[in-house]
């Protein structure tokens, strides 16, 4: 039948050819002595092939088709923040506080209002503050004009070899869906659950960007409605069901889902059937890693990506950008029919270089792993070593603290075990999450009880051994303090009786002497002891799960603890004579006092920066392999004698180097590269990729320099003329130069 897509869209939208723009060219027919028909089908067919000439005949002419998609971003994309609901917002701060950065989003000034309904349930809104709010909103709009634009290039392209009308019934279609949502459902004849998939209904409020466009699930959605429309046109006695192209859905099934004439339903189907994540293809787990290195840009990240049906907030470029400035970004990608390895099946968000900075991220619904991928993720977890070990203890304190917190707010009696006990008050050890900041969390659940009930029944002990205020603690007899100490005002030890332990911090900032300090077994936060300038006498506690600030001493005539959860200061002491270090600093090191590295023996793990600024030599310096932040060697006015570590998470400061000889740099810089003393690049081999800046300030000629390909904000020539700068410039045009 001729006309039979335009017929149909007659009878999808009855409106359609009686609307501005349809009677528009028939006017224009008219007056131009052109056929003009009234009936619907045929002034549809007409106006479409106004809108295929207007469409797809500036393709040559960019400003002519910018302006065409300026069109449609300006009446689809039109989300304000009045727009955007409050379950977002809430949702949002939900996630952060699941992930343990409770702490964080209360630093940064979100706040929690707490209000009551009519049945006089509790409910929680987070407010975040305008310039965060106005931020989100630019990644919001920049998203959505990005994928609307995704569409009308494709359809407007010569690969989309489809009739107008298809076009037009996929794109309008299309601007009416929200969030792409796989979700498990009961099937009615099978005891197991199935996946389906579906398309929430996009309104103002939406905040998704539009539909991800996958030409192999749209070629088969307008394949079969295009069969379905011209078998229609048939007399009732001579039509035939369309043939069933779904691999999932039965014949039953899928002519239901046919006969609803609903792209979005269709479309998320063919989604969810891309052959790749069918069962079969998923059982297909050989594939390879690939690692999106910090400060890289995001544009093969975000390539790799597109097409699939993913939940990940990656696929969008500027999402993928911020998440590239903090940190690497691993994606593992399964084996296609042809063997490569382009299917996202895992993905691993890194803070800096060696800090997973959240749960791995799956193509399961709500980003969970699917049933085959789990041993591909452990291996890889055991490559990550310490770093994988902590992620699997902070997953664990997560997943137990968000179930005792939803416990909480659930019922109305606080009932706890002694191991949730144990757990809450950071007996064994503390409760790390994903943040930087404390989880408010703990102190929810715990809200409402005495402490000093919890804590004589975890210990076994009376009530009177257990202490909250500073003149309980020093009566002497005491266990357990709860929370802080400060004794800064202490000028002298004599005569104080510490508790066995302490949990929170203990401040003797005011000792300059240990004489009689009896100092507790375990300080589960920081030991300040930075006016110390004497050991003699001082044995320090067996754990600290804080910083221990020793910084007057002037000889490492002590014994430090096995452990340090926190940073270690020693920035006085002059020599590594007698210095015996930790196994393991969870913080920062600071032996900046050093001038020689003679006798120092570093931890094999240290777990931000490494302050090493007074050696003025590295001769007999023995790095770590990695460090996790910064690493200060600004002394150093020669690298003869220097190995540095594989991988450096944070800045690099050599400010002092004159000359690159024997200089041998990471591959891989998380941070700042500061060589401003440089004066010649003669020798110099940079790294691949530097995550921020790189200050070259002191170089007066570019001969023999090659840049890295990747610097993640600002090159510093600042020592070259303007020419020599053009020509770097004009030689690196995607570096941002000073």
């Amino acid at each position: 039948m001729k006309n039979s897509g335009e017929q149909f869209l007659h009878q999808k939208v009855p409106s359609l050819h009686t609307s501005k723009p349809v009677e528009h060219e028939v006017v224009r027919r008219r007056r131009n002595d052109q056929e003009a028909s009234q009936k619907p089908a045929d002034k549809l067919a007409d106006w479409l092939k106004v809108l295929e000439k207007t469409h797809m005949g500036h393709r040559e002419d960019p400003r002519v088709f910018e302006r065409i998609k300026d069109f449609y971003r300006k009446q689809n994309v039109t989300i304000t923040l009045g727009d955007i609901p409050k379950s977002y917002w809430n949702n949002k701060a939900e996630i952060m506080i699941r992930q343990g950065y409770g702490g964080d989003l209360a630093k940064s000034g979100v706040q929690k209002q707490v209000w009551a309904d009519e049945n006089n349930q509790e409910h929680t809104d987070y407010l975040f503050p305008d310039e965060m709010k106005e931020q989100e909103l630019a990644v919001i709009i920049s998203n959505q004009k990005r994928s609307l634009d995704a569409w009308l290039d494709y359809l407007t392209s010569p690969d989309a070899l489809y009739p107008t009308w298809a076009k037009y019934w996929s794109f309008t279609s299309m601007l009416k869906m929200g969030k792409y949502e796989k979700v498990e459902a009961k099937d009615e004849d099978e005891d197991e659950n199935k996946v389906r998939a579906r398309f929430q209904r996009r309104t103002k409020t939406t905040t998704s960007s539009f539909p991800l466009l996958n030409p192999r699930a749209l070629a088969k959605t307008i394949g079969v409605m295009a069969a379905y429309v011209e078998e229609k046109t048939k007399p009732k006695d001579q039509r035939q069901p369309a043939a069933n192209v779904s691999k999932r859905l039965s014949d039953q099934e899928f002519q239901r889902l046919l006969s609803a004439e609903k792209f979005s339903d269709l479309y998320a189907q063919f989604l969810l059937e891309i052959p790749e994540y069918s069962t079969e293809g998923l059982k297909e787990t050989r594939g390879q890693w690939r690692k999106f290195p910090q400060g890289s840009k995001p544009d093969e990240l975000v390539k790799s990506l597109g097409g699939y049906p993913l939940e990940w907030c990656t696929a969008d470029p500027d999402t993928a950008r911020t998440q590239l400035q903090g940190g690497d970004f691993y994606v593992y990608y399964s084996f296609n029919e042809d063997g490569q390895p382009v299917i996202p099946r895992l993905a691993i968000r890194m803070e800096g270089k060696n800090k997973i900075a959240e749960s791995p991220r799956g193509i399961a619904p709500n980003q969970n792993l699917d049933p085959y991928i789990h041993k591909v993720l452990d291996e890889k977890l055991v490559e990550f070593g310490v770093e994988g070990e902590k992620y699997k203890k902070r997953l664990a304190n997560m997943e137990r603290l968000t179930f005792l917190w939803e416990n909480k707010k659930q019922k109305s009696a606080n009932e706890l075990l002694i191991e949730d006990l144990r757990f809450l008050y950071e007996f064994d050890s503390k409760i790390e999450g994903f943040g930087y900041e404390k989880d408010p969390r703990i102190q929810e659940v715990l809200a409402g009880r005495d402490p000093k009930d919890d804590l004589s029944t975890v210990i076994r002990c009376s009530r009177d051994q257990i202490s909250t205020t500073k003149e309980e603690a020093l009566r002497g007899e005491i266990r357990y303090h709860y929370g802080n100490l400060n004794l800064s005002g202490l000028t002298t030890a004599e005569g104080l009786t510490l508790p066995e332990t302490i949990g929170g911090y203990l401040d003797l900032i005011g000792l300059t002497t240990a004489e009689g300090l009896a100092l507790p077994e375990t300080i589960g936060g920081s030991l300040d002891l930075r006016c110390l300038t004497t050991a003699e006498g001082l044995t320090l506690p067996e754990t600290i799960g804080g910083y221990l600030d020793l910084r007057c001493l002037t000889t490492a005539e002590v014994t430090l603890p096995e452990t340090i959860g926190g940073d270690l200061d020693l920035s006085g002491l002059t020599t590594a004579e007698g210095l015996t270090l930790p196994e393991t600093i969870g913080g920062s090191l600071d032996l900046s006092g050093l001038a020689t590295a003679e006798g120092l023996t570093l931890p094999e793990t240290i777990g931000r920066d490494l302050y090493l600024n007074g050696l003025t030599t590295a001769e007999g310096l023995t790095l770590p392999e990695t460090i996790d932040g910064d690493l200060y060697l600004s002394g150093l006015t020669t690298a003869e004698g220097l190995t540095l570590p594989k991988t450096i998470g944070g800045n690099l400061n050599l400010n002092r180097l004159t000359t690159a000889e024997g200089l041998t740099l990471p591959e891989t810089i998380g941070g700042d590269l500061n060589l401003n003393c440089l004066t010649t690049a003669e020798g110099l081999i940079l790294p691949k990729t530097i995550g921020r800046d790189l200050y070259l300030n002191g170089l007066t000629t570019a001969e023999g320099l090659t840049l890295p390909e990747t610097i993640g904000r600002d090159l510093y020539l600042n020592g070259l003329t303007t020419a020599e700068k053009q020509k770097i410039i004009k030689k690196y045009p995607n570096l941002n130069i000073v």
